[in-house]
């Protein structure tokens, strides 16, 4: 089944180009099904490349899903034309009275700020503590965990000697968890961040479960009991060259970097990066929309609690 986005969006044309059922809204008002609605809350400086990045994802399964786009307006972006922003993405006072079946708040680069000096921080908040009434699962990514754990539990990030950088091989530890459903005993995932959070401190918060983790990295997937707040430390949505153009940008500004682990070959920069993710990401977000979103949402999306 395809995935629905707004007429023009620029990610049409990539996913058309990787064969991915994309649909219009002109064409799915035509069909009689209900598709999940996806929230997505964008936090990344390079919106256009995240958006498509999660639309892939959301796209690949039998499940319709339409997928709309928040941002924050306390942040000005940088890296984002206002026309765009304005033609296919909302803002909280838009949504703040809709329901949805699901809701993704992705990673930010804002991890070696302190979370109250965020400018964004306070709307944030808002929208974290609205999802639990107005959304029936969210899936919090990177600092975006961080921030939901931090938000929600009171668990505190810690910083790193250094920026954790590369692809990393994690396991399942929860072997019943549905959100690892079919998972090999490794997976790998990308990772890049300066900051972690500590098993030991998630493990004292009643109704949260450690489902996955790495030995290198520490923890990669939290969830509380029923699948109505995830939280996942990676970037599994990251494209082929999403971690090579981190490393070259951070090199050209003559910033220290390691070249990311287990993604060129050889750890030669010059080389195509290998990608040893891309199914972890598929069967990751297909067993998340299958199982706590699709699963678990009411027909009657205004009944969501």
């Amino acid at each position: 089944m395809p995935i629905k986005v707004p007429n023009g969006l620029p990610a049409v044309k990539t996913l058309k180009d990787e064969n991915i059922f994309v649909m219009t809204h002109k064409r799915a008002a035509k069909q009689d099904i209900r598709p999940l609605k996806i929230l997505l809350l964008n936090l990344m400086p390079k919106k256009i490349e995240t958006e498509t990045q999660f639309a892939r994802l959301l796209g690949n399964t039998p499940l319709q899903v339409e997928m709309e786009m928040m941002y924050t307006t306390s942040h000005k972006s940088k890296n984002t034309s206002e026309e765009h922003l304005l033609a296919f993405y909302k803002t909280f006072d838009e949504i703040k009275d809709n329901k949805y079946d699901g809701m993704i708040i992705t990673g930010a680069p804002v991890e070696n700020m302190e979370f109250e000096e965020v400018e964004y921080w306070v709307e944030l908040c808002k929208i974290m503590e609205w999802s639990k009434s107005h959304v029936t699962s969210t899936f919090h990514i990177c600092w975006g965990a961080q921030a939901g754990l931090y938000y929600h539990y009171g668990i505190q990030k810690h910083p790193l000697p250094k920026k954790c950088f590369g692809v990393y091989p994690h396991k399942v530890d929860y072997k019943r968890s549905i959100l690892f459903r079919g998972f090999d005993d490794t997976f790998m995932a990308p990772q890049s961040r300066h900051t972690t959070v500590y098993a030991e401190e998630i493990k004292k918060v009643k109704g949260l479960k450690i489902l996955a983790s790495s030995k290198e990295t520490g923890v990669y997937a939290v969830s509380t009991s029923k699948g109505k707040q995830i939280f996942v430390t990676g970037h599994s949505e990251y494209d082929k060259d999403t971690l090579k153009n981190e490393y070259l940008r951070d090199k050209e500004k003559g910033l220290e970097i390691d070249i990311p682990k287990n993604y060129f070959p050889n750890d030669d920069p010059s080389k195509e990066p290998i990608v040893s993710w891309r199914a972890h990401a598929n069967l990751l977000f297909s067993n998340w929309l299958n199982y706590f979103v699709y699963q678990t949402t009411p027909y009657d999306i205004e009944t969501i609690e």
